[in-house]
């Protein structure tokens, strides 16, 4: 155990437990781990460096450009208005067909953009069959898994492992070298979603009004003040209602003049009636104040928090957010999107109360009162995923048939030989701009940066752990699996090990941390690494147990009104059946 190995170890351990913890946001825990390493001089800066010009990130940050590309044709979005139409004549059909068109579309583009486009499309149909809306997100977000193992291309871990593998003189994965056992997948996981997996998925959400289901009729109030109310003649935001008493106002309502649209710095005028979310103990105490007239109201419908320009809308923290760890007062969020967050529903829990002080969270998903007008910055903006109101975007159908010629170009060469997938991705990102698909501007916010920084950090976390002797000396822990009991007990160990750590944490950071120990443990047994990385690949995204291991279930968490534990139990036997499938088949498909 030399210097260089144990502190190796001990940052690749205090790294894992902050992903797990997510005390601060992946990419910056990322960033962190490599500024460790180029600062303590453990790992040459050139190769501390290399995971920026890696080809599997170069790779990845073209295929988010293809991917937005072809969603800018407007592609995704005729599929998702055929949905909704097929929904109203069977939802079983329906549903089968959904997970079907998902499950192809993410073999091929980013899954993330599959399921933002569909989210609001799927709670509204929802609504319209009088169904609970996480009945669909569930099978909407395994879907989109179940295809992404079915090509090179089809999720960023696919591409990760097969550059590690070059990395080590073998050959890289073809672009259709899953699809075998990936459709075996894709069948058994749909057929489970569609039968046992349907009945374990509870009715969390309700088609109810936004006012309904987010439980805010007894924390809804309407106080009016009179001449001598301290508040009169104060701003909204320095007034001792909301100073004094953490109050927020969704509503204000003038004698004479009716609904306005208010901003925080509109002062306060004897008789305004104002709609406010307050907890109980604080309307107690606005019952002792002088000057206010409380009016409850028996029941707060969502018609009465949209008088005119006024809306109500639901909204969840996309993945990768300029949102994610921030709190509402530190995002600025009034005073740069104009809206009042009313209620919060983090990581299951229900919160209506002291919202300042909550860190928002990838997957929270925010009530929020705004204005008509305020309406197409919410849709605009990248650190959103709008629920109850479906995007308009100014889609370019003309460009349908050049971007799907560009993707079948890309996927073709690469499974031909005629291109490395690197560059045929790459000159495809550039079509995509040069036939109009996309602006030069879109394209860059295209690229998630916070994944492509994730990546870059951990791949230089995982090359220092095997240039320290760490990953063969992990090996050492499992390759006496293999060396008793055989390569398909190997397989089985490395697939379960794998898929307990992605439920865990990114499943990118849990196949580049892993990719190198399954080589060292096959090259102790003497056996070929490629069942093993396949078994690492195909477990890095089957994290169906949790909903923060992989991206689209952070996306439906919130929306869907889930818990930790509806997850575990429909994710749990899903899992538990991949693995059998995984050690039974893994072998057949690559031998060792």
């Amino acid at each position: 155990m030399t210097f260089e190995l144990a502190f190796v170890l001990a940052l690749v351990v205090v790294t894992v437990v902050l992903f797990v913890t997510e005390r601060f946001p992946v990419d910056v825990v990322a960033l962190l781990a490599l500024g460790v390493l180029l600062v303590s001089g453990i790992l040459p800066t050139d190769e501390s460096l290399a995971g920026f010009s890696n080809e599997a990130v170069i790779t990845i940050g073209a295929m988010f450009v293809l991917s937005s590309g072809l969603n800018r044709s407007g592609t995704l979005e005729a599929f998702g208005r055929r949905f909704q139409a097929l929904a109203k004549r069977t939802v079983i059909g329906a549903t089968f067909g959904l997970m079907v068109v998902v499950g192809v579309t993410s073999a091929f583009i980013n899954n993330t953009a599959v399921v933002a486009i569909l989210l609001p499309v799927v709670v509204a149909v929802s609504r319209d069959l009088d169904l609970s809306a996480s009945k669909l997100l569930m099978p909407l977000s395994f879907a989109s898994m179940f295809g992404g193992v079915c090509t090179l291309v089809g999720t960023s871990t696919n591409l990760l492992v097969s550059s590690i593998a070059a990395d080590h003189d073998l050959e890289p994965f073809g672009m259709f070298e899953f699809s075998g056992l990936g459709l075996i997948f894709f069948a058994v996981g749909t057929v489970y979603m569609l039968t046992v997996g349907g009945r374990l998925i509870p009715n969390r959400r309700r088609p109810e009004e936004l006012t309904q289901t987010w439980r805010m009729e007894e924390y809804l109030t309407e106080l009016v003040l009179s001449a001598d109310s301290d508040s009169v003649g104060y701003t909204i935001a320095e007034a001792p209602l909301t100073r004094d008493f953490d109050l927020d106002v969704v509503k204000l309502r003038r004698p004479g003049r009716g609904p306005l649209p208010f901003t925080a710095d509109m002062v306060l005028q004897d008789g305004d009636a104002l709609v406010v979310r307050c907890n109980v103990n604080h309307l107690r105490r606005l019952l002792q104040k002088e000057g206010v007239i409380i009016e409850p109201r028996a029941r707060w419908r969502e018609e009465d928090l949209e008088p005119r320009e006024m809306v109500l809308v639901e909204a969840v923290v996309a993945p990768n957010s300029t949102l994610d760890g921030e709190t509402v007062v530190t995002s600025e969020f009034r005073e740069r999107l104009g809206g009042t967050v009313i209620a919060i529903r983090h990581r299951g829990e229900l919160m209506r109360e002291d919202l300042k002080e909550v860190r928002l969270r990838a997957g929270d998903a925010l009530l929020v009162e705004t204005t008509e007008g305020r309406l197409p910055q919410f849709r605009a903006s990248d650190a959103f995923v709008l629920v109850s109101d479906q995007p308009i975007q100014d889609f370019r159908p003309d460009k349908a048939v050049p971007a799907l010629a560009i993707l079948l170009f890309v996927v073709g060469s690469a499974a031909l030989g005629f291109l490395p997938i690197v560059a045929s991705a790459t000159a495809g990102a550039v079509a995509m701009i040069l036939v109009g698909c996309l602006t030069p501007e879109e394209a860059y916010r295209a690229v998630d940066w916070k994944i492509i920084f994730l990546i870059a950090g951990v791949l230089s976390l995982g090359a220092a752990l095997e240039d320290s002797g760490g990953a063969a000396l992990l090996s050492t822990l499992i390759s006496p699996v293999g060396s008793r009991f055989g390569v398909v007990a190997l397989v089985s160990a490395l697939y379960l090990a794998t898929t307990l750590v992605t439920n865990a944490m990114s499943n990118n950071a849990t196949a580049v941390l892993l990719a190198p120990i399954a080589i060292a443990a096959a090259d102790a047994i003497g056996a070929d690494p490629r069942p093993f990385l396949m078994a690492v690949t195909f477990a890095a995204s089957a994290s169906f147990m949790t909903p923060v291991g992989y991206q689209t279930n952070t996306m439906i968490y919130g929306p869907g009104q889930y818990r930790f534990s509806d997850f575990l139990r429909v994710g749990g036997p899903l899992n538990i059946i991949f693995w059998l499938l995984a050690t039974v088949l893994i072998p057949v498909f690559w031998p060792a």
